[in-house]
């Protein structure tokens, strides 16, 4: 591993998605736009289910948007052959997958200060734990959703496949994670499904902090979700092809 080489790849990554506007705008406004709707649509109902499912789609929106973009931006890399190009170079497997969630984990960083702003500042979250710890929950999602993402990309030929993978890797999370029914009221198999997805440990440090569980609480779940974007980072750096069969 190789910090500099690292850091270039993060620095072209962050210049190809600077001159993207689309895919700029993707990362750093949807969440904030998802957030928004969601505030609207339960701002006639009574109860404040804001507050109850805000937290859990928090740490959902950059999960998804990251895997999306990172899974399709490195499946376009290999199969316009810049990343056999780049690999012929002296620079190793990890030092490209480094950088990649480096520079994602940045844009990650953006995108939640963004969303977390938006969501307790203009649209009025009720959060009783630390608001900075929030956003520290909602970049470790991010980084996780581009950890997986980057696994994923190694299994798919075209960029239309990558997106297929969203029904096997996130949809289960989703619905198991303990947003919609809790996990301890699951079936006793649905509950153990459920404590191996990162997602779940994610939702449980963000509804943790709004209801103003002790940190420690809140901190040993992220420490759940680092070490599972580090071994999908591990797997992802031994599973990375240079071509697309």
């Amino acid at each position: 591993m190789n910090a500099r080489t690292t850091l270039a790849v993060t620095g072209r990554v962050l210049t190809q998605v600077r001159r993207d506007h689309r895919t700029l705008a993707m990362l750093l406004v949807v969440p904030c736009v998802l957030m928004s709707l969601l505030w609207w649509m339960f701002g006639e109902l009574p109860g404040d289910l804001f507050d109850r499912f805000g937290p859990g789609l928090l740490s959902m929106f950059p999960f998804i948007v990251m895997f999306v973009v990172t899974s399709v931006t490195t499946l376009r890399e290999r199969s316009s052959g810049t990343l056999e190009r780049l690999l012929a170079m002296p620079m190793g497997k990890v030092d490209f997958l480094l950088g990649y969630a480096l520079a994602f984990g940045l844009l990650a960083a953006v995108q939640s200060a963004l969303a977390v702003g938006v969501s307790v500042g203009l649209l009025g979250l009720d959060v009783a734990g630390s608001v900075w710890l929030l956003g520290v929950v909602a970049i470790l999602d991010a980084v996780l959703g581009a950890a997986l993402g980057l696994f994923v990309s190694a299994f798919a030929t075209t960029e239309f496949q990558a997106v297929q993978f969203m029904p096997l890797f996130v949809l289960p999370q989703v619905l198991l994670c303990g947003l919609f029914v809790p996990r301890s009221s699951m079936p006793d198999v649905l509950e153990a499904i459920s404590s191996v997805l990162p997602l779940s440990y994610a939702v449980d440090a963000m509804q943790g902090l709004v209801a103003g569980a002790d940190s420690s609480e809140v901190w040993r779940d992220l420490g759940v979700v680092v070490v599972f974007a580090a071994v999908a980072l591990a797997l992802g750096a031994a599973t990375l092809r240079r071509r697309t069969p």
